[in-house]
């Protein structure tokens, strides 16, 4: 993949589904990025793919490429490709396509990335999150397994995941801002990447499953659709895609012009969102079953 290595332009990799399922959210995220960013972005959606040159590149009927079976989204694994994608060579931002950008982004790609960490991530109270993260794409190459191999293993991005926690000296920490789970209970003007991250209760399944029922598909989210706890952030949601069209934007210019179709990923029918979507859902499987992976 040819990607610009200066360090005038932020390099953003985002996961998404291929079959045009976020193109609200993708839709919502640049137009939100590009609002507030004051350096120029280059942005590369990170989407399974049939061409073989593709590092995005899966055959589920051969099991070539990417094995997603065990994957909660169709992209969880591609955030460990970033480094390779960009021959390792300088800085790039990974982020899921759930996101609504508040701040510059220009910030988190100059914060400090201070030996022997090769990763900025978000540390949450059991585990780490790495759904926004700054990559040293060159540091990083000692710790991550080559390309193919991240492709060719159904079990790579927990393992990965794993290594991580177990050499948390390789991960700095990033602004828990730039990665605000939910709302957080936090105003709105605290926050500068608002991650609406419980797959249940996304502001943008009330326009994706309306389109998507209207061109007769499916949502690759199979579990429980819920409301959102927080009012003024589906507001938001809402305000800034209506923004985004009234300046100019199109769905059109995120649909794939070659969508994948079927793939297999782990389903979501027992998805349990998060503390701040649900408090008590989430405390009771806590209790009992302890806190998962996401």
């Amino acid at each position: 993949m040819n990607a610009s290595t200066g360090s005038d332009v932020v390099r953003i990799f985002v996961g998404c589904d291929p079959n045009d399922c976020d193109l609200e959210q993708m839709m919502v995220l640049e137009y939100s990025l590009r609002k507030h960013a004051s350096l120029p972005l280059e942005i590369c959606w990170m989407r399974l793919s049939t061409d073989r040159e593709s590092p995005w590149f899966s055959d589920p009927a051969s099991g070539a490429g990417w094995r997603t079976e065990r994957w909660a989204t169709p992209f969880s694994g591609f955030r460990w490709a970033v480094p390779a994608a960009c021959a390792f060579e300088g800085r790039a931002i990974y982020m899921d396509t759930d996101i609504l950008a508040l701040g510059d982004i220009a910030e988190l790609w100059r914060a400090a990335l201070p030996a022997p960490a090769v990763v900025l991530a978000r540390p949450d109270a059991r585990s780490l999150r790495f759904c926004v993260s700054l990559w040293d794409c060159a540091a990083a190459r000692a710790h991550l397994p080559a390309l193919d191999a991240l492709q060719r293993e159904p079990d790579s991005h927990a393992r990965c995941s794993r290594h991580f926690e177990s050499h948390r000296e390789l991960v700095g920490m990033i602004d828990p801002a730039f990665n605000c789970i939910d709302g957080e209970h936090l105003p709105i003007e605290r926050i500068r990447m608002l991650h609406y991250s419980d797959m249940g209760t996304q502001f943008s399944h009330r326009h994706a499953l309306a389109r998507l029922a209207r061109e007769e598909r499916a949502h690759w989210f199979d579990g429980e659709v819920l409301p959102h706890p927080r009012a003024d952030l589906a507001t938001l949601f809402d305000r800034t895609l209506a923004e985004a069209l009234a300046n100019g934007r199109s769905l059109e210019d995120y649909r794939n012009p070659a969508p994948f179709g079927a793939f297999v990923k782990k389903s979501e029918r027992g998805h349990r969102g998060n503390r701040t979507t649900r408090p008590t859902l989430g405390d009771r499987a806590r209790r009992l079953f302890g806190a998962g992976p996401t």
